[in-house]
Protein backbone atom coordinates (compact mmCIF):
# COMPACT_ATOMS: atom_id res chain seq x y z
CA UNK A 1 0.00 0.00 0.00
CA UNK A 2 2.87 2.17 0.24
CA UNK A 3 3.43 2.33 -3.27
CA UNK A 4 0.12 3.69 -3.53
CA UNK A 5 0.54 6.39 -0.85
CA UNK A 6 3.83 7.64 -2.20
CA UNK A 7 1.80 7.58 -5.81
CA UNK A 8 -0.74 9.37 -4.57
CA UNK A 9 2.07 12.47 -3.08
CA UNK A 10 3.56 12.25 -6.20
CA UNK A 11 0.36 13.28 -8.12
CA UNK A 12 -0.64 15.58 -5.44
CA UNK A 13 2.16 17.46 -5.92
CA UNK A 14 2.67 17.29 -9.85
CA UNK A 15 -1.18 18.72 -10.05
CA UNK A 16 -0.65 21.32 -7.04
CA UNK A 17 2.60 22.67 -9.17
CA UNK A 18 0.28 22.42 -13.14
CA UNK A 19 -2.30 24.27 -11.02
CA UNK A 20 -0.54 26.95 -9.46
CA UNK A 21 1.29 27.53 -13.46
CA UNK A 22 -2.86 28.01 -14.26
CA UNK A 23 -4.53 29.92 -12.09
CA UNK A 24 -1.41 31.92 -10.67
CA UNK A 25 1.33 32.06 -12.62
CA UNK A 26 0.09 31.97 -16.26
CA UNK A 27 -2.53 35.19 -15.51
CA UNK A 28 0.39 37.24 -13.14
CA UNK A 29 2.75 36.78 -16.28
CA UNK A 30 -0.16 37.73 -18.94
CA UNK A 31 -0.12 41.69 -17.11
CA UNK A 32 3.22 42.18 -18.37
CA UNK A 33 4.53 43.82 -21.62
CA UNK A 34 5.79 40.91 -24.60
CA UNK A 35 9.20 40.75 -23.89
CA UNK A 36 9.11 41.18 -20.48
CA UNK A 37 6.27 38.03 -20.55
CA UNK A 38 8.94 35.95 -22.77
CA UNK A 39 11.49 36.92 -20.35
CA UNK A 40 9.29 35.37 -17.77
CA UNK A 41 8.10 32.38 -19.40
CA UNK A 42 11.49 30.75 -20.42
CA UNK A 43 12.93 30.21 -17.19
CA UNK A 44 9.68 29.31 -15.84
CA UNK A 45 9.41 27.00 -18.65
CA UNK A 46 12.72 25.55 -17.97
CA UNK A 47 12.46 25.37 -14.61
CA UNK A 48 8.73 23.28 -14.93
CA UNK A 49 10.15 20.87 -17.04
CA UNK A 50 12.71 19.91 -14.35
CA UNK A 51 9.98 19.42 -11.72
CA UNK A 52 7.28 18.55 -13.55
CA UNK A 53 8.96 15.59 -16.10
CA UNK A 54 10.30 13.56 -13.51
CA UNK A 55 7.37 13.47 -11.63
CA UNK A 56 4.88 12.56 -14.31
CA UNK A 57 7.54 9.50 -14.75
CA UNK A 58 7.77 8.52 -10.82
CA UNK A 59 3.85 8.72 -10.63
CA UNK A 60 3.45 6.40 -13.44
CA UNK A 61 6.79 3.72 -12.38
CA UNK A 62 4.31 4.15 -8.91
CA UNK A 63 0.65 3.58 -10.31
CA UNK A 64 2.16 0.69 -12.13
CA UNK A 65 4.04 -0.57 -9.17
CA UNK A 66 1.17 -0.34 -6.93
CA UNK A 67 -1.20 -1.88 -9.80
CA UNK A 68 1.36 -4.99 -9.65
CA UNK A 69 1.59 -5.54 -6.24
CA UNK A 70 -2.29 -4.63 -5.65
CA UNK A 71 -4.05 -5.31 -8.23
CA UNK A 72 -6.38 -2.49 -8.10
CA UNK A 73 -7.29 -1.14 -11.66
CA UNK A 74 -7.16 2.56 -10.08
CA UNK A 75 -3.56 2.43 -9.42
CA UNK A 76 -3.13 1.42 -13.40
CA UNK A 77 -5.24 4.39 -14.28
CA UNK A 78 -3.63 6.61 -11.95
CA UNK A 79 -0.35 5.64 -13.49
CA UNK A 80 -1.47 6.19 -17.10
CA UNK A 81 -2.91 9.49 -16.19
CA UNK A 82 0.44 10.36 -15.02
CA UNK A 83 2.71 9.10 -18.10
CA UNK A 84 0.01 10.49 -20.36
CA UNK A 85 1.58 13.58 -20.03
CA UNK A 86 4.78 12.93 -21.20
CA UNK A 87 3.14 12.63 -25.22
CA UNK A 88 0.83 15.24 -24.23
CA UNK A 89 3.97 17.41 -23.84
CA UNK A 90 5.78 15.99 -26.50
CA UNK A 91 3.63 15.89 -28.79
CA UNK A 92 1.03 18.61 -28.84
CA UNK A 93 2.66 21.11 -26.16
CA UNK A 94 6.17 21.08 -27.84
CA UNK A 95 5.69 22.92 -30.97
CA UNK A 96 4.12 25.88 -29.00
CA UNK A 97 7.28 25.52 -26.33
CA UNK A 98 10.13 25.62 -29.32
CA UNK A 99 8.58 28.41 -30.48
CA UNK A 100 8.81 29.98 -27.65
CA UNK A 101 12.19 29.44 -26.42
CA UNK A 102 13.33 30.15 -29.98
CA UNK A 103 12.19 33.61 -30.21
CA UNK A 104 14.74 36.80 -29.42
CA UNK A 105 13.92 38.67 -26.55
CA UNK A 106 14.03 41.58 -28.78
CA UNK A 107 11.42 39.99 -31.00
CA UNK A 108 8.53 39.68 -29.05
CA UNK A 109 5.19 41.42 -29.80
CA UNK A 110 1.65 40.58 -29.67
CA UNK A 111 1.85 37.07 -31.58
CA UNK A 112 4.42 36.28 -28.67
CA UNK A 113 1.73 36.91 -26.35
CA UNK A 114 -0.63 35.01 -28.26
CA UNK A 115 1.65 31.49 -27.78
CA UNK A 116 1.65 32.08 -24.65
CA UNK A 117 -2.02 32.08 -24.44
CA UNK A 118 -1.99 29.35 -26.18
CA UNK A 119 0.19 27.44 -24.09
CA UNK A 120 -1.70 28.46 -21.46
CA UNK A 121 -4.55 26.66 -22.68
CA UNK A 122 -2.76 23.66 -23.60
CA UNK A 123 -0.93 23.19 -20.01
CA UNK A 124 -4.19 23.63 -18.13
CA UNK A 125 -4.47 20.21 -19.60
CA UNK A 126 -1.75 18.70 -17.93
CA UNK A 127 -3.57 20.28 -14.73
CA UNK A 128 -6.42 18.10 -15.76
CA UNK A 129 -4.64 14.41 -15.92
CA UNK A 130 -2.34 15.11 -12.33
CA UNK A 131 -5.94 16.37 -11.23
CA UNK A 132 -7.05 12.42 -12.64
CA UNK A 133 -4.60 11.07 -11.19
CA UNK A 134 -4.44 11.79 -8.02
CA UNK A 135 -8.51 11.00 -7.76
CA UNK A 136 -6.99 7.75 -8.92
CA UNK A 137 -4.80 7.15 -6.01
CA UNK A 138 -6.74 8.31 -3.74
CA UNK A 139 -9.61 5.56 -4.85
CA UNK A 140 -7.24 2.87 -5.18
CA UNK A 141 -6.45 3.70 -1.35
CA UNK A 142 -10.04 4.06 -0.36
CA UNK A 143 -11.97 1.98 -2.13
CA UNK A 144 -9.71 -0.69 -2.99
CA UNK A 145 -11.14 -0.28 -6.61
Amino acid sequence: MILGQLGLIDAALFSGAAIYINVVEQPARLGLEPRALLGEWKPAYHYGTLMQAPLATVGFLLGAAAWWRCDRTAFLVAGLLMVANLPWTLLVIFPTNRKLTETPFESADASTRSLIVRWGRLHAVRSLLGVGATAAFFLGLTLGA
